[in-house]
């Protein structure tokens, strides 16, 4: 008796990995989708107002000015700003649409991670769908982590997921190449890979500085997939002169710019900052553990944007963990090395992570800790598992329930903290309950308790934190603006405010946009004690403070300010005098523009043009652009004329002002 056929299978089995990743992509959108109605954030309104900062991108001269006025780092990220007209040309504009762009750009980066893990996959098992299988699995447990919705739903990291966008590209493109130079075809392979390792280098990077990485990438790829995949003597030489030029070469130079903003920045400690550069590559490698461990123990809700309070190393013994920190990552990369030829998939995941960590985690001086600096390193860092879950000869149940069950409770945390992202309330709180020591995590949550009608749990909330952290002018401000709710600012807390102003370190545009809303509450006089009497107490605390006496900038800050609250007193005499001053910290045309226009709204014309007379003084000083992208944002300005014609504009508005009113003695404005 003959045995029955077969059954037919439902798919053909080549078909189960693209609808397998078809799921996770819907899957992806899915728990994603209740964050796309969170606001704006933090670090999005120093990028995206830059959409309207000449007017609205209608026509080819704004589009100029605009893509090439980033300032993010030296290449200006144009990309990320070309980028961000896909969903607005103009600003204000409504989050909505940027935010769903960039969970687009996460569902494209999760395809293209998976297509580059197959690819990879072929090379150690050229036959079966265990490759594919691994493939989808890798990227899924990627694309659902819960620790990248700090990048997918903040809509200014758009510049890391172009950037890891861009690496992809470039990593596919080499990958393609080394597939052509074992099969014969070393010209083909060659310009593959020059495609990648060149064309897609560039665009990373002017996406993000951290795309310059990838020649680097690629070597890792090469020093651990690619020992299976041996080439043939006479391809193998002309393979490894294209990698000593085009990948090692830049990698070394990056190591070599490493090192010497390393040395500068021990020998120049820049006031800025609350650590050392010593101290911060001893931090680091806890900050790195720590990524990790929110890598492979992953959970709904974590510090977020919030990680000023964290413990900086003063020493290889403080805190206690810092040498074990050190000796664990060295052991690691260690590790990851020896693994290479024995255990490359493993090795790939650790020398892939920590090379794409080297830019932001080394000697740089950027913030100790952000979690979006993994979006790019932790791409492979889950294919070693989904490997191993991928070979089904053995604990095939076992396998396939984890293959099944890892990815859905990853999906359920995403889908807990993208829904936290969508309201903005519950998210402060939130995260000012997790960073109890963190000064702007409090500042945060009591912004949304004033603005709820709380401002006595506001006001319960900022004391005890000032008093611990007295040099945190952020929360001596919303101390100030509390206590007015309240009914009246106390001698306390202003004088709290004017030891912040001494102390403080670098307050970035919190100084400008504060004192620009405070000058409005002190003239309406409805905040007994908020009057500019204070104001005008706490700018002199600033230019006190010596940590600010180097920085131009910060004491541009200070006059400009100084001179709005003499011309809110009438003293215009004093205000130009500031102006002037403050002017001459930091030469640029669009301060003096934008001073002149206040002086002449504010009825005082000829005063104005005094202060532009002033700068066509000094205008020869105006510091030269370094080299990057703001030399090319100044040539495009100097080839459209663009601050002559302003200028000019303004100078012939206030000289009509002017005429038309009389002349007034300049003891009369005093």
């Amino acid at each position: 008796m003959s045995s029955p056929p077969p059954e037919k299978p439902l798919l053909p089995e080549r078909w189960w990995a693209p609808l397998g990743l078809l799921a996770v992509l819907l899957v992806t959108l899915w728990a994603y989708w209740p964050g796309l109605k969170g606001p704006f954030l933090f670090d999005d309104f120093g990028t995206l107002p830059a959409l309207g900062e000449f007017g609205p991108v209608h026509t080819w001269p704004i589009f100029w000015r605009y893509l090439t006025s980033g300032g993010g780092d030296p290449t200006g990220r144009p990309l990320a700003l070309l980028s961000f007209l896909i969903d607005a040309r103009n600003w204000p504009a409504a989050p909505w649409p940027f935010k769903f762009t960039n969970l687009l750009l996460q569902l494209i980066n999760g395809t293209l991670l998976a297509a580059l893990l197959w690819r990879l996959g072929r090379v150690l098992e050229p036959q079966g769908t265990r490759a594919a299988r691994a493939a989808v699995l890798g990227a899924a447990l990627w694309l659902l982590s819960p620790l990248f919705v700090s990048a997918t739903l903040y809509v200014v990291q758009r510049e890391a997921m172009l950037a890891a966008f861009f690496v992809l590209l470039g990593l596919l493109a080499y990958t393609r190449g080394r597939r052509l130079m074992l099969a014969g075809h070393s010209r083909r392979g060659i310009a593959w890979a020059l495609l990648g390792l060149v064309g897609c280098t560039f665009l990373a990077t002017f996406s993000k500085a951290n795309g310059a990485l990838l020649p680097a990438l690629a070597l890792v790829l090469e020093a651990t997939i690619y020992t299976r995949a041996p080439l043939a003597t006479a391809q193998r030489r002309n393979w490894r002169v294209m990698l000593w030029i085009f990948a090692a070469l830049p990698a070394l130079l990056l190591l070599a710019y490493f090192l010497w903003t390393g040395v500068q920045g021990t020998l120049h400690h820049p006031e800025v900052r609350r650590w050392t550069e010593p101290q911060r590559l001893l931090t680091e490698p806890r900050v790195l553990w720590d990524y990790l461990k929110l890598l492979w123990l992953p959970r709904p809700f974590t510090s977020g944007l919030f990680n000023d309070a964290f413990v900086v190393s003063r020493s290889l013994w403080h805190p206690a963990d810092t040498l074990p920190a050190l000796l664990g990552i060295i052991a690691l990369i260690v590790l990851g090395w020896r693994w290479r030829i024995a255990h490359p998939l493993l090795a790939l995941a650790i020398l892939f992570y920590f090379t794409g960590m080297a830019m932001e985690s080394t000697t740089i001086p950027l913030e100790l800790y952000f979690e979006h600096r993994n979006y790019l390193p932790a791409l492979p860092m889950f294919w070693p598992l989904a490997w191993w879950l991928s070979d089904l000869r053995r604990l095939r149940g076992f396998k396939a329930t984890l293959s099944l069950a890892l990815p859905i409770l990853l999906a359920l945390m995403t889908l807990q903290r993208a829904t936290l992202w969508g309201h903005a309330d519950q998210q402060a709180m939130l995260w000012a309950q997790i960073n109890p020591h963190s000064a702007r995590a409090q500042a945060y949550a009591a912004q949304f308790e004033a603005g709820n009608g709380q401002p006595l749990d506001a006001e319960r909330r900022l004391q005890p934190l000032l008093a611990a952290h007295p040099d945190q002018v952020q929360l001596a401000f919303n101390l100030l603006n509390v206590q007015c709710q309240l009914g009246g600012v106390t001698p306390a807390a202003a004088a709290s405010a004017r030891t912040a102003m001494a102390t403080m370190r670098n307050p970035g545009t919190l100084l400008t946009s504060w004192f620009g809303r405070a000058l409005g509450v002190a003239r309406a006089g409805h905040c007994p004690g908020f009057d500019l009497p204070l104001l005008q107490s706490l700018v002199d605390a600033g230019l006190g403070n010596a940590r600010l006496r180097s920085n131009a900038g910060r004491q541009q800050d200070l006059y400009y300010v100084d001179g709005q609250i003499a011309l809110a007193r009438a003293d215009v005499a004093t205000a130009q005098a500031d102006f002037e001053h403050a002017l001459s910290l930091d030469v640029r045309p669009g301060f003096a523009a934008e001073v002149a226009a206040q002086l002449g709204s504010a009825g005082h014309p000829r005063h104005a043009l005094a202060l532009l007379d002033r700068y066509q003084r000094i205008a020869a000083q105006q510091p030269a652009p370094g080299l990057g992208m703001g030399m090319i944002h100044a040539w495009v300005l100097r080839e459209q004329d663009y601050w002559p014609r302003e200028l000019g504009h303004l100078r012939a508005t206030l000289a009509a002002a002017a005429a038309a009113r009389p002349a007034v003695p300049a003891h009369a404005t005093q």
